[in-house]
């Protein structure tokens, strides 16, 4: 059994990540993952102006733009479940994630006219990727990339592929609740990965025990603001509509080899709601959900029956 394990907390992508790694080569090895987070941020951020994203958002209507290869590849990933779920995820949504951004801070809601003008620059089937030449291009003047939906997924991929390089076989990531677990525990056991109760801060739902997977949540509890009226306004936004999405779900947890499949599908779930999301997951074989909705219902898919453990008093529903 391996006992040698090592410990990382530090501050990247906005949110608070926390690793553990066991072997002989795991310091070095969350060494290396720490230091990819901070490049992995320096190229995704739309916040940073030096950044690969945020040079595509200021170059847009203007001219391709060379990027890195894994900003490319990332971009590629994300572009692809933006296209085929484009009316639930869409990556050219910074127009709008900018509009609710200022409502935080008036506590009211855009304007209908500036959600209908930022509404028009969101199409993610307009972004033009060039493979060989590593160029991004958004063609109409306005347009901007926002990775909040998929960008901690992409990092979470690329640690399992630093962890493995390291020949790390027992290791976890946690990334501000995107947990990544690489093989099982050191003792043999699955990992149990705690699920939020939307609506207690300090509950759970559950857990799910996993071995090799990812566990990603989206809920309408994690960020958000309330306006002057009294009204719940979160940040999972509806590309359709431009409102925060209105789907009778509180929270969609998605566990799934991929950590890129897994944040993005638990996004696009929450948005699509129960009976689409479930059509949706079974376009993604390996992928399984766990869907709570506004009366704080569980439901589950059937992949997991044998591995959720409900909290206490919990009623859930295999579906």
């Amino acid at each position: 059994m391996i006992t040698d394990s090592v410990s990382l907390t530090h501050a990247a992508m906005g949110t608070l990540m926390a690793h553990r790694a066991y072997g002989v080569s795991a310091e070095t090895c969350l060494a290396d993952i720490q230091a990819a987070a901070f490049r992995l941020e320096a190229q995704f951020s739309r916040f940073n102006p030096q950044s690969d994203i945020s040079r595509i958002n200021q170059n847009a209507g203007r001219e391709p733009v060379i990027i890195s290869r894994t900003t490319f590849e990332g971009l590629s990933h994300a572009l692809s479940f933006s296209k085929r779920h484009q009316a639930y995820l869409d990556i050219t949504i910074g127009p709008l994630v900018d509009l609710w951004r200022k409502s935080r801070e008036t506590g009211e809601p855009p304007e209908a006219a500036h959600l209908r003008q930022a509404l028009s620059r969101v199409n993610a089937a307009s972004l033009v990727l060039t493979p060989g030449q590593n160029t991004a291009w958004l063609p109409f003047p306005g347009q901007s990339i926002d990775l909040g939906g998929i960008g901690k997924g992409l990092a979470g991929d690329h640690f399992l592929e630093l962890y493995q390089k390291h020949g790390i076989r027992s290791a976890y990531s946690n990334l501000g609740g995107h947990v990544v677990a690489l093989g099982c525990r050191p003792d043999g056991s699955p990992w149990k990965i705690g699920v939020q109760h939307p609506r207690q801060p300090d509950c759970l739902i559950g857990l799910v025990s996993v071995e090799g997977k990812s566990v990603v949540t989206s809920g309408d509890y994690q960020r958000f603001f309330t306006g002057r009226r009294g009204e719940h306004f979160h940040h999972i936004l509806d590309p359709g509509t431009g409102y925060p999405a209105q789907s009778g779900l509180a929270s969609v947890t998605v566990v799934a080899e991929s950590s890129t499949a897994a944040d993005a599908l638990s996004t696009i779930l929450f948005v699509a709601g129960l009976q689409t999301g479930l059509d949706i997951l079974n376009l993604h074989p390996g992928c399984e959900g766990i869907f709570v909705d506004q009366a704080i219902a569980v439901w589950i898919t059937p992949g997991l029956k044998d591995t959720f453990i409900p909290a206490d008093g919990v009623m859930w529903t295999i579906l």
